[in-house]
């Protein structure tokens, strides 16, 4: 299921090795089922998502030279690097894995020696080209430095503090933080993230104070770089002309250009405040119309008639008429049991009484699947206790049918996509909640394809639908085996009392697009929309007088509005090579730079994703690359963009920490 990818930095699905071909025998199957696999061959192999395996450097396959006069000790190998979505790959290209710190100025000195550049890899869970671009032929002059396989220590700091090494996955560090009784409130959803990754883009969650909430001591609503209280980085001595490790408190103005650096600095570790755990009760419902869930606030013009025409968008997929009412009567029947069944039910009311959600629109679909966490001391009644993160198996383990209609659409059956949105829709509200009314009053097809077999395959774990337990049980949900798709992403930073406004104005118009587009006979859209609220990246969080936010950081709060409290995240997601996704990928991205302008709320983008877009690419325009990215973090005045840029440069002036793309954006 294309669910939760929260921003995420340079970093690849599954452990150092998982979905490469090992020179010394099989691939592991890390204990799949034959179902699994199946789906995962079906998805998978459409796309052609495969890794060519590490070659060593005395190996015949080496297709290179071997980088001349390394440190002694380097451990070498040649491997080609493939993100998440499969959209960035390159030829085979050098790369070693540090067992010390200590290993990494001694590299940065080599590079700068030999006219090398460094490059940090984890588990390549991005979209965005920070680390390279598509295409790296295996002749650049680039060496790769994985930190995820040796990098990965996490110890105590103090009794509120936590010292990680860049390598280590967020999982990890959210386990550590639970053996201690503390937490984060909020996180990116996928565990398998290095944190040096998670740091690198501003990796956020989604959360703001509910209604009568106080920000706890160690807690904060903004990105994981927020947390920061001290980091290593590697930058140049300038009284020895080398490259040395460097500890920069966070009272240190440069600190501030370090802790989102787009991958043109490399962190080592750091040290984070957390706080006191607070267990969490996650809701799922499928019971609320986009159409409600999205409303224009009250007395906003045309707050009466809906968020769009939507024409088009629910034919033929069992969204309306007498399927749409009675899901909607035994959907609002759930949603009374499990919780805020009465009473508005826009997304700025569940942001009011909850604090933290996230909505999952399916394409050519009508019910969002929502998503609430609330502050919850004690087990409710109704709630299923969990002690273990990743409690959506049918989002992660792909069930066959969706696995098969996926690689069906890849393969050129993209007029599939409204048949695929409501499958997606299905799966979750059957995995969910156990209501097969919606099923039961589906065409003929969708009911072949969720048969006896699947739908016990669906329930046979429980129902998912009232979860509560620690804290990281309920952030963390996204394993590596979901599908992998594409996506754009921007903040919109606005007043709290304006979230309605923004998400109202966002679905209306995404209606209308998508509807334009299937009018004429296109499908630019096969994933879902992803909404999630945060707020922004308050200092006081870290505990350190004096700090800064990060001056990179979408989340950084602009001196000239200070009641813009809140970010609206938008994500929308789609497989790669989908005909039209970058053309209406553009369209979307003018339209909200022209109606979230800075006057009533104001566009960041999200470095992990899809920005910049032309009719044919991503990452394109040279206007937004050259003016208006740069602009949205100088707007307000203050320290931002230009400053954070000669910070980096300074510390880095030979660029050993750098690629064209970045050469080109942060200047």
């Amino acid at each position: 299921m294309t669910t939760g990818h929260h921003r995420q930095g340079e970093v690849v699905a599954g452990t150092a090795d998982e979905g490469t071909t090992r020179m010394s025998g099989p691939a592991p199957t890390s204990g799949l089922s034959r179902r699994q696999l199946l789906g995962g061959s079906a998805a998978l192999g459409a796309a052609a998502w495969l890794l060519r395996g590490t070659i060593g450097p005395d190996s015949a396959q080496a297709a290179t030279p071997v980088p001349p006069a390394l440190p002694a000790g380097t451990e070498l190998y040649q491997r080609v690097f493939q993100n998440w979505s499969g959209e960035i790959r390159t030829d085979q290209l050098w790369t070693c894995a540090p067992r010390t710190p200590e290993e990494v100025p001694a590299l940065a000195d080599w590079a700068h020696a030999n006219g090398w550049r460094l490059r940090a890899t984890g588990y390549r869970h991005t979209w965005a080209p920070l680390t390279v671009a598509a295409g790296t032929p295996e002749s650049a002059r680039i060496l790769l430095v994985d930190t995820s396989r040796y990098l990965t220590a996490i110890s105590v700091d103090s009794p509120t503090t936590v010292r990680v090494q860049t390598g280590a996955t967020m999982e990890a560090l959210l386990t550590h933080l639970a053996g201690r009784g503390l937490g984060l409130t909020a996180c990116p959803a996928p565990g398998e993230l290095t944190v040096g990754g998670v740091l690198a883009i501003g990796g956020h969650g989604t959360a703001v104070p509910a209604a009568g909430e106080v920000r706890p001591e160690g807690h904060g609503y903004g990105s994981v770089s927020n947390q920061v209280v001290r980091l290593t980085a590697v930058v140049l001595d300038p009284a020895t002309g080398r490259y040395t490790l460097r500890s920069f408190g966070r009272s240190e103005a440069d600190s501030a250009a370090f802790l989102v650096h787009l991958g043109r600095a490399f962190l080592t570790e750091v040290v984070l405040r957390a706080g006191a755990d607070r267990p969490l009760r996650c809701v799922s419902r499928l019971d609320i119309p986009a159409s409600e869930l999205f409303a224009r606030p009250s007395g906003a013009p045309g707050s009466g008639t809906g968020t769009g025409t939507g024409t088009g968008t629910g034919a033929g997929t069992g969204d309306g008429g007498l399927g749409g009412v009675l899901g909607g009567v035994l959907g609002g029947v759930l949603g009374g049991v499990l919780g805020g069944g009465g009473g508005p039910r826009t997304l700025a009311d569940f942001v009011e009484r909850d604090g933290r959600v996230e909505a999952i629109w399916f394409a050519y679909t009508e019910y969002p699947w929502l998503k609430t966490w609330s502050v919850t001391p004690n087990k409710p009644l109704a709630s299923l206790s969990v002690d273990h993160p990743y409690n959506y198996p049918f989002s992660d383990s792909i069930p066959e049918p969706v696995a098969r209609l996926a690689g069906d659409i890849i393969t050129g059956a993209w007029g599939s996509a409204p048949l695929f949105g409501q499958l997606q829709y299905l799966v979750a509200k059957v995995a969910l909640t156990g209501d097969l009314t919606d099923l039961l009053l589906s065409g003929d097809l969708l009911r072949q394809l969720l048969s006896g077999e699947v739908l016990t395959h669906l329930l046979a774990g429980g129902l998912r639908s009232d979860l509560w337990g620690p804290s990281r049980t309920l952030l963390q949900y996204i394993r590596p085996t979901t599908l992998r798709v594409t996506a754009n992403g921007y903040a919109i930073l606005t007043k709290r009392a304006d979230l309605q406004w923004v998400v109202s104005e966002f679905a209306a118009y995404y209606r209308e697009l998508l509807a334009s587009y299937q009018a004429r006979g296109e499908f630019p859209v096969n994933g879902a929309v992803e909404i999630r609220v945060t707020g922004l990246d308050d200092p006081a969080s870290c505990g350190v007088p004096g700090a800064r936010p990060p001056l990179l950081s979408a989340l950084r709060p602009r001196a000239d509005r200070p009641e813009w409290d809140t970010a609206v995240w938008l994500d929308v997601l789609a497989f790669p090579g989908t005909p039209g996704l970058e053309r209406f990928a553009r369209e979307l991205e003018q339209w909200l730079l022209r109606t979230f302008d800075g006057t009533r709320a104001g566009l960041r983008v999200e470095w992990s994703k899809g920005w910049a877009y032309t009719a044919d690419a991503a990452w394109s325009d040279p206007d937004l690359l050259g003016r208006v990215i740069p602009d949205s973090l100088r707007a307000g005045g203050g320290p931002g963009w230009d400053e954070a840029v000669a910070v980096l440069d300074r510390h880095d002036p030979h660029r050993v920490f750098g690629n064209p793309f970045l050469d080109g954006l942060l200047k």
